[in-house]
């Protein structure tokens, strides 16, 4: 296990309100009320990545996947649905964060996003464009 980036995701993961980490296939996974918005990916069936999976809003995919093809790619199984991975060794804090952050607010109860608010000045908004890479 790539201990250097699972702690920098479980760092980012772990600060959002009501989140919790169990072990999904193998790998740590981030849910908010029994609902996954974060998959580490350590070299998944020797795929070469180190990243996480983590939802994209709906037809976002494609064109976070194409304004940065070195760092975001459509994962296996959940890229179908319209999730993104996201290469880690390839993206620094801040972007990692806004995806993660999105993730999240994508995934959460609407009931959880009215009582939660923004967890720092960086959580975006609904159809808020994605940060820029590096």
């Amino acid at each position: 296990m790539n201990s250097q980036q699972i702690s920098r995701v479980r760092r980012m993961c772990l600060a959002l309100p009501d989140t919790s980490e169990r072990l999904s296939h193998g790998e740590p996974t981030f849910f908010v009320h029994n609902k996954v918005f974060v998959m580490f990916a350590n070299n998944h069936h020797n795929d070469g990545h180190v990243a996480v999976w983590v939802p994209a809003p709906p037809g976002a995919q494609q064109g976070i996947i194409d304004s940065a093809p070195e760092v975001y790619f459509k994962p296996p199984y959940v890229g179908v649905r319209g999730w993104i991975g996201i290469e880690l060794t390839r993206v620094s804090d801040e972007p990692l964060s806004f995806h993660i952050n999105l993730a999240w607010e994508l995934m959460a109860p609407k009931r959880l996003l009215a009582t939660a608010g923004p967890s720092s000045s960086s959580k975006p908004q609904r159809g808020q464009k994605a940060a820029r890479v590096k």
